[in-house]
């Protein structure tokens, strides 16, 4: 089998012209929108987890009524149940606010980099390491699937 039909993919392959810096760069940036895909996903799981706790405090609140703890369960209600996380946003306003802000301009940014830089062509960082790390001929190192 010759190198070139056990190499990248053409989609994974740099375009002629296309240097070092840029490959790296537009790494890079790949990678700094992955942490941002961590972090969005983070948001999401908070944004569950507070709802989750703001509709156990319904069970809160009717077991206190009927434990005979009408003052807690109305303390509860009014002070905590369907309170504002920050001024004025409950976390939906808050993922909403992160996606249209931050994370779509981000990732059209991103996008429209590679597409200008690269050729459309993604994860050529990774791709060049991918090649330079495995192993040639051994059946667990193929360059593709």
């Amino acid at each position: 089998m010759s190198e070139h039909q056990d190499g990248p993919d053409e989609r994974h392959r740099r375009p002629d012209g296309v240097d070092d810096k840029t490959v790296e760069a537009l790494g890079s940036l790949s990678k700094a929108l992955e942490t941002t895909e961590r972090a969005r996903g983070s948001l999401y799981a908070f944004h569950q987890l507070t709802g989750g706790a703001d509709l156990e405090l319904d069970r809160a609140v009717r077991l206190l009524r009927e434990a005979g703890h009408p003052e807690w369960a109305d303390k509860v209600q009014t002070e905590i149940l369907g309170r504002n996380i920050i001024p004025g946003h409950w976390t939906f306003q808050i993922v909403e606010a992160y996606e249209h802000t931050y994370y779509r301009p981000f990732q059209e940014l991103e996008r429209a980099a590679v597409d200008e830089l690269a050729q459309g062509r993604d994860h050529l960082y990774e791709a060049e390491m991918k090649e330079a790390r495995r192993t040639v001929g051994h059946p667990d190192h193929t360059a593709r699937p």
